[in-house]
């Protein structure tokens, strides 16, 4: 429980107090009523008491609360008749629940991370220990856990405790650990042999998972493994029941819907199966038939999460069955280190979601996070009060990567992300990781600083370790002077004896450093040499803009601007906590920033958040005010505009035990126990009984389990949620109705609709009440509530605080004298001017210069930032300022010569600032499935001339084409482009794709310019603007007017009038034509063009806040520079291309030919001049009327799903890249006069030098992600019989390619079926004596068994018990086949670090669309 200091602090308790006990809470209410009663602070006894108006000077006199064990209630039995004189917080039996209970005995909290292991020990009399040591010392000892408490133990005790022998646990009365074993287990796929039982039809289910690649422009598709050794595919079927004739009597699911038992589980064929393979999962049948032949562990989807979805759900039970094993070893081993295997012990494991549960119960599934998650508890329990109540922004670097996450008073959970490329479905912690840390590789490429995503790792480490490692960010600390290695221990070199090498850093940076200053002398444009000082900083600088971007991701979720608090780590990255207080005058929501441990040389990350707080009143006409340099790349302009002067305080808080912040939040944490289970009702008044009977039997259960633990009912509290979502829509929202009570109209656990309506709004900005809410599923949290009392207290200052010494440390404009503090002699009231740096065992803390830091009376460091002088940027390239710019216009990944000529085709690449946050307000604003939950659309940003300077990673056949709609406006309109117009156009001659694709374009003007200084435009696909069938995707068009309504170049908005009757006569106008329809939906028309215009001025906006930051005249200059380094990167990849073939005798001038389906030939020919100085590196001619350049009357519907396709594969045959991939996207459309459906469906990825293509995913130029079987059964009548890999299909070769798959529809209605799919007479290339992928294949098998050869484009009228049978192409195999494949190589040296939360998962499925 944390300490109060003030009456202000007391009053925020007993606030917290009242929402965890419901008879304090109706006192409260009554004092807040009743004015004569008053809520003062007894100073005689340690005890709080309402008492009347006489006692509060006595509180006002000694406000200081020294200790609290509970509350007391006086003279009130007249007010609450019945409550009694004393409510206990703890239960006189079952004080080892709360950490520091004063019986004796030590309380430890452990976090095992991947490098360190950190110590916090509650010993006998309320002082605390803390300790750091490696995780993995085998020389020294087995296990770090136990390690740590026999050194604290022998240390209290004074007593030789010998390691390997047990230790006596009757002095411990509690241990708490995070641990990453679970997570380790599943980064380097060290879990346990796993067999996976799923239905039959579905043996690679998962496998195929959405079917979207996870990196957009990687040619060899790198995926993980699934975990899973062996699948066995169990005779059985479920099935809706629907009513059909001749379907049995329907039995009720657990979600409450009416089942039909197509085919009931076959036990005796599968007991062999089983009895063979020594494993099972699957169901409750297949369950016990496990259990029944021995199986030591079985999981089951329906009870590890039981929530609809099968991919997600099967990937969490997989999962759970790899790594509970390797838990329960781990646990078991530990056990084994004390007496009696901690039988009285009470002994709790972090889980993901942020609470504690009993290790008997700690599972794979649950595990995931279990490390981060305890420094997430830190700091929500300590700073999060420490600031009254203001959200919190967590920050924790470590060597490899960076983790961000946000507390607002309550846990911000996900329920569905993905770790190391397996995708869990369960509660979890939303903590974003990015990969930029203290171990984080630096590179030079094509003129830009580049930082990750490659890691040292910890071995061999950074290149001052003396391992032979890589130059890194740690390095560049070390050269700035801003880690001293006489702070370190002598544990790096072969020998572990040897302290860090300062020269190893120089010398690796030094090379570095060769690399740019060539670059800046015989570079396109010739500038000053940077000192080494110089490039280091860059590589910070960049660094930091890196691990900015998720801040500035989840600093959209909220309004105002931000309350910032950061804890860093020591020289390796193990250290101090720190915060940034932003106050201002008003009272906008803040966050504090929390950094908590991780390991990597960090102190450098201070510049994360001590910068200037000048903050200027800008004049009229001018962007929004900007606050400047690390604030500002920090978080970006989320400020409000305030009368007058614009002044602000940045204050940093460094808490005394923050370098052990995971530890520390472990012993506040609390025991939770959930429980969950599916639902499919509505939530309308007739289900409130329903779900009012489940949540109860939840909670019981929750409050069960809790009281088995030994918690009082007093103790434990519940919240209950339940997963509302519109109907018809995928949006579902975790929702609890805490702060909604119950009404007539409403459950009696509360009024969740209310709560739902208003997340929705917050969410989205609009609701949608014309629709009905459905139940997904039903929850309850239950919590035993817990925590840890500190007693100890800092010293006074006596005297001015002591130089340890000075030292040398570089700053922006070069190097100053920085004092060194030691900081366990410091005391309260002294101020340290920066620069300097503060030292204790575990952490550093770097005060920059203009800054000022006080100890509080409580040990921590307040840090006030002071005001500095801006730093200014000029027109000229800076390399430097130019990476600093790509991350705020796009990030460039990648650099092979594949992956660069995969950019080239189809635009540069990257993830842009404003783009991401255009997509955001995009998808928050428009209302169709199609932009909303599937995220068909793009945004990008333009510069004066048109050209394409940076883009979301959205749709592939999207990136390049915009750039043409963008010019062809600029052409066609000149000077009729007015301030106030926003373009609308769709039209192919204008750089259009197909006419669903709607392009927004608004035109930026800028004071004292005749001309715009800058386009932002978004293209979104519309699911219908007319045409001859629904969906506006006909597979028969023959002309452009059948294939919906076309704009070439409309104004939507005129003068900053939308013009909404203009545009619904043109949606309308396809239904005069003969055989035409207008929109069939318009409402959703109308509402995603204004979400498309409302996105354009999001992007406006931020590009206006930067243009206010650094001028007009430099960013369009940066703009110019990034297109001119997206040439560069494209010139160095075409000249080692060229270089190559020269060396080898080969002509420059490369070709390939394909065909499509119907026998029209695609071919190309390239030139390279290897000569041709500053002109664009790529020309395209395009003959007129090809199929490439059509009419302005043809049909173009097939021409960006198909064409597109075989364009890439031509492309990538002709520079010999790989082998072509399926070449199609399998487009099939399903409707009738109720319902409407369309996919795309997966195939085989070519092979290419050194990969095997990938099977059944999406290639080239869509990604879009695939319905999951549960969903596309539940909402559309069909059943999917078949999803599997089409085994054989890939081409053979050196490299074989990837397989495509079958896919087989049952339908249950009469529909009117359409496809329109390629590669069914051509066979995808092999490449270099490589072998074809097999040619697709399209059967419809009628309910008579007739079988019919639909070919590659129709549409058919489909009936009930009819199935389509969709085979996919493979991908053409790579290299002659009887040649020997290369043995598997080794894993990199260098891997990249997996990135993860829900910032990561929404970039992702951008891409994936």
């Amino acid at each position: 429980m944390s300490l109060l200091s003030s009456y202000e602090g007391l009053r925020q308790e007993i606030q917290r107090l009242a929402q965890e006990n419901e008879e304090l809470r109706r006192l409260v209410q009554l004092i807040q009523e009743n004015q004569e009663l008053k809520l003062v602070l007894r100073s005689r006894g340690n005890s709080l008491s309402f008492c009347s108006p006489n006692f509060l000077p006595e509180a006002t006199a000694t406000p200081k609360l020294q200790k609290r064990k509970t509350i007391r209630f006086k003279d009130v039995e007249r007010v609450l008749p019945g409550l009694p004189a004393e409510e206990p917080l703890v239960d006189a039996n079952s004080s080892f629940n709360i950490m520091g209970s004063p019986e004796g005995r030590f309380h430890f909290a452990i976090d095992r991370g991947g490098t360190f292991t950190d110590v916090f020990a509650q010993c006998p009399g309320g002082h605390v220990r803390v300790l750091k040591l490696l995780s993995e010392d085998p020389a020294n000892y087995a296990d770090a856990p136990t390690e740590g408490i026999r050194r604290i133990l022998e240390q209290e005790e004074g007593v030789l405790l010998p390691r390997g022998r047990p230790l006596d646990t009757s002095r411990i009365a509690s241990i708490r650990m995070g641990t990453t074993v679970a997570t380790n287990a599943l980064l380097e796929r060290q879990g346990e042999r796993v067999a996976l039982l799923v239905t039959r039809g579905f043996r690679d289910l998962l496998h195929i998972g959405t079917q979207a690649r996870p990196d957009l422009f990687d040619l060899a598709v790198p995926m993980p493994e699934v975990l899973y050794e062996e699948v066995l595919e169990v005779d059985e079927r479920v099935v809706l029941y629907r009513g059909e004739p001749g379907a049995g009597s329907p039995v009720k699911g657990r979600t409450g819907d009416l089942l039909e038992i197509q085919q009931p589980v076959d036990l005796g064929a599968l007991r062999g199966k089983l009895e063979g393979l020594l494993w099972a999962q699957h169901e409750q049948q297949v369950g016990a038939l496990a259990r029944e032949l021995g199986f030591t562990h079985v999981s089951l989807s329906s009870e590890v999460m039981p929530m609809v979805r099968i991919v997600p759900r099967g990937h969490t039970a997989c999962a759970d069955a790899y790594l509970t094993p390797t838990i329960q070893r781990y646990v078991q081993g530990f056990r084994r280190g004390f007496q009696g295997q901690l039988k009285n012990v009470q002994v709790l494991f972090m889980r993901s979601d942020g609470g504690l549960a009993p290790m008997e119960a700690f599972s794979g599934s649950r595990a995931v996070l279990s490390g981060p998650a305890g420094g997430v508890v830190g700091y929500s329990a300590t700073t999060y009060q420490l600031e009254g109540g203001q959200p919190v922004i967590g920050f924790d670097m470590g060597g490899t990567s960076t983790d961000v996450s946000r507390y607002a008073g309550e846990f911000e959970h996900v329920f569905e992300a993905s770790t190391a490329g397996v995708t869990l479905q369960a509660p979890q912690l939303d903590i974003n990781t990015v990969a930029a840390g203290g171990g984080s590789r630096l590179f030079f490429r094509s003129g830009l600083f580049v930082v990750g995503p490659e890691s040292a790792g910890a071995h061999p480490g950074p290149a001052c370790y003396r391992k032979g490692g890589p130059v890194t960010v740690t390095d560049a600390n070390l050269v700035l002077g801003r880690l001293l290695p006489a702070s370190f221990p002598c544990i790096f070199g072969p020998g572990e004896d040897q302290p860090l090498s300062p020269e190893a850093s120089r010398k690796a940076l030094e090379a570095v450093a060769t690399e740019v200053n060539s670059f800046l002398t015989n570079g396109p444009c010739p500038a000053s040499q940077l000192s080494l000082e110089e490039v280091a900083m860059g590589f910070v600088r960049v660094a930091n803009e890196a691990m900015c971007r998720p801040i500035r991701a989840l600093t959209q979720k909220s309004t105002g601007h931000w309350h910032l608090y950061r804890q860093t780590k020591n020289q390796l990255g193990l250290g101090p906590s720190a915060s940034v207080n932003t106050e201002s005058r008003s009272k906008h929501q803040n966050h504090p920033l929390q950094k908590s441990d991780g390991v990597g040389g960090c102190q450098v990350y201070e510049r994360l958040f001590i910068g200037p707080s000048w903050i200027t009143r800008h004049e009229a006409m001018t962007p929004p005010p900007m606050y400047w340099l690390a604030l500002e790349e920090l978080v970006g302009n989320t400020l409000v505009p305030l009368p007058g002067r614009w002044a602000w305080t940045l204050c940093i808080f460094t808490g005394r035990h923050s370098g052990l912040l995971s530890a520390l939040g472990l012993a506040l944490a609390d025991v939770v126990h959930e429980a969950q289970e599916p639902c499919s009702l509505a939530y309308t008044p007739e289900t409130f009984a329903q779900l009012d009977q489940r949540l109860s039997r939840l909670e019981e259960q929750c409050v069960e389990a809790l009281q088995a633990q030994g918690f009082p009912r007093s103790q434990i509290s519940t919240e209950s949620f339940l997963h509302l979502r519109y109907q018809g829509t995928d949006c579902a929202l975790m929702v609890s109705a805490h702060q909604h009570p119950a009404t007539a109209c409403s459950p009696r656990a509360g009024d969740f609709g209310a709560a739902f309506v208003e997340r929705y709004m917050r969410e989205f900005g609009f609701i949608i009440p014309e629709r009905s809410v459905v139940v997904d599923d039903v929850r309850v949290r239950g919590t035993g509530r817990s925590g840890l009392q500190l007693e100890d207290t800092p010293k006074i200052q006596s005297g001015p605080p002591h130089v340890e010494k000075v030292t040398q440390c570089y700053f922006e404009g070069g190097y100053q004298e920085t004092p060194v503090y030691l900081l366990g002699e410091l005391g309260y009231g002294h101020q340290l001017q920066g620069p300097c740096l503060i030292i204790d065992n575990n952490s550093t803390i770097l005060v920059e210069p203009g800054c000022q830091a006080e100890v509080t009376e409580t040990g921590d460091i307040r840090i006030s930032v002071g005001a500095e002088a801006p730093s200014t940027v000029d027109t000229k390239l800076d390399p430097i300022q130019l990476s600093i710019f790509s991350h705020r216009f796009m990030s460039i990944a990648g650099h092979r010569k594949s992956r660069w000529l995969y950019m080239w085709m189809m635009g540069p690449p990257g993830h842009s600032v404003p783009p991401e946050q255009m997509g955001r307000i995009l998808q928050r604003t428009a209302i169709s499935t199609n932009i909303k939950e599937r995220l068909d659309f793009s945004c990008a940003l333009f510069g004066p001339d048109g050209g394409l300077v940076s883009n979301a990673p959205h749709i592939p056949v999207h990136l390049g084409a915009m750039q043409e709609t963008v010019q062809f406006q600029i052409q066609h309109l000149g000077a009729d482009l007015r301030p106030g117009d926003v373009l609308l156009s769709n039209h192919p001659s204008a750089g259009g794709s197909h006419l669903p694709d709607l392009t927004v374009i608004t035109p930026v003007f800028w004071p004292g310019q005749s001309r715009p200084v800058f386009y932002v435009a978004s293209r979104g696909h519309h699911a219908d603007i007319g045409g001859i069938t629904p969906g506006s995707m006909p597979p028969h068009s023959t002309t452009l007017q059948e294939e919906g309504a076309v704009f070439l170049s409309f104004k939507l908005v005129q003068g900053g009038v939308f013009q909404e009757e203009a545009v619904t006569e043109a949606l309308r106008a396809p239904g005069k034509i003969s055989g035409c329809s207008g929109t069939r939906n318009l409402h959703d028309n109308l509402s995603d063009l204004r979400a498309q215009v409302a996105a354009n001025q999001k992007g406006i906006q931020l590009v206006g806040e930067l243009i206010g930051q650094y001028g007009l005249d430099v960013v369009q200059a940066y703009m110019g520079h990034i297109q001119a380094n997206a040439e560069l990167a494209v010139r160095d990849m075409l000249r080692a291309f060229g270089s190559s073939r020269q060396a080898r005798g080969l002509p420059l001038e490369v070709s390939a030919e394909d065909h499509l389906d119907d026998g029209s030939p695609i071919c190309l020919r390239v030139q390279i001049n290897l000569n041709q100085g500053c002109l664009a590196p790529v020309h395209v001619v395009i003959p007129k009327g090809s199929i490439l350049d059509p009419s302005p009357e043809a049909a173009v519907v097939g021409g960006n799903v198909l064409t597109s396709q075989r364009v890439v594969d031509v492309i990538l045959g002709a520079f010999g890249a790989c082998a072509a991939s399926q070449g199609c996207m399998n487009n099939v459309t399903l409707g009738n006069a109720r319902m409407g459906y369309y996919e795309t469906v997966a195939g085989g990825a070519g092979a290419g030098p050194g990969w095997h293509g990938r099977s059944g995913v999406h290639s080239h130029m869509t990604n879009t992600r695939i319905t999951d079987p549960e969903i596309l059964e539940s909402r559309y009548p069909v059943i999917l019989r078949r999803f599997e890999l089409r085994p054989g299909s890939g081409g053979r070769g050196r490299f074989r390619g990837g397989d495509g798959v079958v896919r087989e529809l049952v339908f249950r209605e009469e529909a009117l079926l359409s496809v329109l799919t390629e590669r069914r007479a051509f066979q995808p290339y092999g490449l270099h004596g490589g072998e074809p992928g097999a040619r697709g294949l399209n059967l419809l098998i009628r309910k008579d068994g007739r079988t019919v050869n639909l070919g590659g484009k129709t549409s058919v009228t489909v009936y009930p018990g009819d199935a389509f049978c969709l085979h996919t192409p493979g991908g053409g195999g790579y290299g002659d086949p009887e040649d020997p494949a290369p043995p598997p190589g080794s894993p990199p040296l260098f891997p990249a670090f997996p990135e993860r939360g829900s910032v990561y998962e929404y970039r992702r499925a951008q891409e994936a669309v």
